[in-house]
């Protein structure tokens, strides 16, 4: 199964005129402007039908005034003819309900982080980020369930620890902090200033980048 990136694909939405999609490394996304909430289950159920007859099912975000659709072919790994196929049905569907879509809107967001230690530090990310350490794929810190964004890591030379400008802030469930702060250590980390716990606590992986694990425990 052909799969399609970059120009490539970029070239194949233009020429198939699926203007309502955007392409990115992980697939095709759209936002359609549902304004409501019951005019967003509408569209959803008929994304729904259309999927379950294509036996091929996009990812779908609904919230008040939009809907995000996502497509890619997880078995091939990546943009295939059946997601174009699935991407105009959808937008046939769409227009058919009288929605409009805003091309502008989708955005993906990843971290990346200059290291010559990727596999030192991996871990610690992955477990701080994932609670899991295992969840490095090369460059990549993955996370299967889509609640972060992914964090790859930029090979460089080695060098003295800059001071750092920017910070990952990971809030959890309050009573999960203890045990994510415990699987970050484990993967490599270390507690720099647990002070302010359980409201925050600094960790820092073996390179001294340093990240908070926060929740809402003992805030006012």
């Amino acid at each position: 199964m052909n799969t399609m990136r970059g120009q490539e694909l970029l070239d194949t939405l233009n020429g198939k005129a699926l203007t309502d999609w955007q392409g990115f490394p992980d697939g095709l996304r759209a936002r359609f402007l549902t304004k409501d909430f019951a005019g967003g289950l509408t569209l959803v159920n008929a994304i729904g039908e259309a999927a379950e007859e294509a036996n091929h099912h996009p990812d779908l975000t609904l919230t008040y005034p939009h809907l995000d659709v996502k497509l890619i072919s997880h078995d091939a790994g990546g943009v295939t003819g059946r997601d174009l196929r699935m991407a105009g049905r959808i937008s046939e569907l769409a227009a058919e309900a009288g929605v409009k879509v805003d091309s502008a809107a989708p955005t993906v967001l990843e971290l990346g982080l200059d290291t010559a230690n990727r596999d030192v530090i991996g871990p610690f990310w992955a477990a701080l980020l994932t609670g899991d350490a295992s969840n490095v794929d090369g460059d990549d810190v993955v996370d299967p369930s889509n609640r972060v964004p992914l964090l790859w890591f930029q090979g460089t030379e080695q060098h003295d620890v800059p001071k750092q400008r920017m910070h990952v802030d990971l809030w959890v469930g309050a009573d999960q902090g203890e045990a994510r702060i415990a699987a970050a250590v484990a993967a490599g980390g270390t507690v720099v200033d647990d002070s302010q716990a359980p409201s925050f606590t600094v960790l820092a992986d073996a390179d001294g980048n340093r990240a908070c694990v926060c929740t809402i425990a003992d805030r006012r």
